[in-house]
């Protein structure tokens, strides 16, 4: 029982440091891409906050390829009527990166 205790406190400390690294990337594709304009990580501005992205599609499966393809292409009428512009010089992979961020905030 100790042992498996020491190995799962191992396995949480090793990924620990991977989590942040991949939040801190998405924060700079964020930053890059101008996402920080209308979005932050813990209040709505002009879009939600990321952390009511999370909350709002929490165990849904289907989650990260729509808001990849709405991220892509934009949209209007989920949470509010302000549209959100189609982000289409940003890569796919960035968005997806974001997009997986967002989505690991509860």
């Amino acid at each position: 029982m100790k042992v498996g205790s020491l190995f799962a406190a191992l396995g949480f400390a090793l990924a620990f440091p991977v989590m942040a690294q991949d939040a801190d990337a998405a924060l700079k594709l964020s930053q890059k891409s101008n996402c920080v304009a209308c979005h932050a990580v813990d209040k709505k501005l002009v879009g939600p906050s990321w952390t009511d992205i999370g909350k709002k599609y929490a165990g849904d499966a289907g989650a990260e390829a729509m808001l990849v393809a709405k991220a892509k292409k934009g949209g209007m009428g989920v949470w509010g009527q302000v549209p959100m512009p189609p982000n289409v010089t940003v890569k796919e992979a960035d968005i997806k990166v974001i997009v997986q961020y967002a989505l690991s905030l509860k």
